[in-house]
């Protein structure tokens, strides 16, 4: 397959570790910011009649989606075959509905921007809540790739006798695909949320934790109040240290210290989004993911 593989600046490791698995050429693109904040980008490497691979974690998305959408017309602009553009972590998803009057509801809008500038997605769990699928908003074909099996055998690897915590029911997709992979049991908890960091979270069943070791699995901690408050409980409890797991490590503030703080004995992430954290790695599932799109 002839196909080049393109970082967007801030995403140089995932695009590494995707580009070896798919034995691609390493593209070489430059961008830079003029003095009055404007964006200058210039890819260097041959794309004309080629198969270009963007990758761009949008974390922090703000700084990276005009290089993004940039960076994917030049490629059109001199010539590439197909501009796929692999997220491994996908932003702009949780705004899906109009909670309030004057809302925009930027999921539909970010996916119609990507949807026009390449030809293929590739995400890594992306924040599905009221959205079936991507293929509701996004109108490129998609693929989503599951770190359920790659979290599970790390928990299968490193923790004893583990009982899967879901801190409300969006996270039970996960949980109960994880605890399913190593014959755990697994229990999933309501949450009431009434702002950014005002959370609450019924108790766990104790019964069903002892002689296990909590595991709290989600798909994104961000200010991480929800599973701060469940290890409160869980702590309050003297249930034995539990262990915080995560798809993506958005971490805003001082979340990850927090947790530790709150009584997690270790968090861990998958590597979407580069943290200390990471000790779960998505790549080879990734390359997969983006095979099928390149096929």
């Amino acid at each position: 397959m002839s196909c080049v593989v393109l970082s967007v600046p801030g995403s140089e490791a995932s695009a590494e570790r995707l580009r070896s698995r798919l034995d691609a050429e390493a593209g070489q693109a430059f961008v830079r910011h003029f003095p009055d904040g404007e964006i200058y980008v210039r890819i260097d490497s041959p794309v004309s009649g080629r198969d270009v691979v963007l990758v761009c974690g949008l974390d922090r998305p703000a700084d990276k989606i005009l290089p993004l959408l940039f960076l994917a017309a030049t490629a059109k602009d001199l010539g590439a075959r197909r501009v796929g553009l692999v997220a491994p972590y996908l932003s702009f998803m949780r705004q899906d509905s109009r909670f309030h009057p004057g809302e925009g509801i930027t999921s539909t809008y970010f996916a119609g921007l990507v949807s026009g500038a390449v030809d293929w997605l590739v995400t890594v769990d992306p924040h599905l809540h009221r959205w079936a699928s991507l293929d509701a908003i996004y109108k490129i074909p998609t693929e989503t790739v599951h770190a359920a099996p790659a979290i599970a055998t790390w928990v299968g690897e490193h923790v004893p006798s583990p009982v899967l915590i879901g801190p409300d029911a969006e996270s039970e997709q996960w949980v109960a695909a994880v605890a399913g992979r190593i014959d755990a049991p697994y229990m999933v908890l309501e949450k009431t949320r009434r702002g950014d960091r005002d959370v609450s979270v019924t108790a766990p069943d104790l019964d069903r934790c002892n002689g296990h070791t909590p595991v709290l699995v989600d798909d994104i901690i961000s200010t991480g109040r929800t599973m701060i408050e469940t290890l409160v409980h869980l702590r309050d409890r003297g249930t034995r240290e539990p262990i915080c797991v995560a798809v993506h490590a958005v971490f805003s503030d001082r979340a990850h210290d927090e947790l530790l703080a709150a009584g997690a004995a270790r968090v861990v992430t998958c590597n979407t989004i580069e943290h200390p954290s990471n000790r779960i790695c998505v790549a080879d599932a990734v390359a997969v993911g983006v095979r099928a799109r390149l096929s």
